[in-house]
């Protein structure tokens, strides 16, 4: 498994390098499928913003669907320690579903936004386009996707830990989003184009 660490606005040092890598590898033991582990340390020169100083962002790739925690706080290795704590969770509930999927004897869900396999070229990220009176791109991404139940929708979106998760339902072949409402409920938009087979 590959860690890679990298500063956006702050130098990283040697040491809280190592510090990374010796805390990160025992991630392998909840996931042996894992490949790499994105750390991204980033700083905000906010003054106001001092309790939230340093954000550490962790993306782990796999065979499966991306995992990513983040957290923020005054000292990047306390951002850590709470990015870590997310991570383990969200990895123990991923270990969890797929020893279910085994005992159910069927397969693991298909990543949504699994990285590309070894081999396969990525997507290039499209430049952003010239400004004119309409709205600015400022990224675009694609991500290749089989489709899924709104259970496995639900799943995803908790993995990733965004508040909405845009899928393709298995059972309508529509192009979906669920979404957090307040408390723990969800919510889900369909979209039903005009003029589609």
């Amino acid at each position: 498994m590959d860690i890679v660490v990298k500063g956006r606005h702050v130098d990283v040092s040697e040491r809280f390098r190592q510090h990374v890598v010796d805390k990160l590898g025992r991630v392998e033991r909840l996931d042996p499928n894992l490949q790499r582990v994105d750390v991204e340390v980033s700083k905000e020169t906010n003054p106001r913003l001092a309790d939230r100083a340093f954000v550490i962002e962790l993306t782990c790739r796999s065979r499966g669907p991306v995992i990513r925690a983040e957290a923020a706080a005054d000292d990047k290795y306390a951002a850590l320690d709470v990015a870590y704590g997310k991570l383990e969770g969200r990895l123990r509930r991923a270990a969890d579903r797929r020893s279910d999927w085994k005992k159910k004897s069927t397969g693991p869900v298909g990543g949504a936004l699994a990285a590309p396999l070894p081999g396969e070229p990525a997507a290039p990220e499209p430049e952003a386009a010239e400004p004119d009176d309409g709205p600015m791109v400022v990224r675009e991404k694609t991500h290749r996707t089989a489709p899924m139940t709104l259970d496995e929708a639900l799943y995803e979106m908790e993995l990733v830990g965004h508040d909405f998760f845009l899928f393709v339902d298995a059972q309508t072949a529509l192009p979906s989003v669920v979404y957090r409402r307040r408390g723990y409920d969800y919510g889900v938009i369909r979209l039903d184009v005009e003029g589609a087979p």
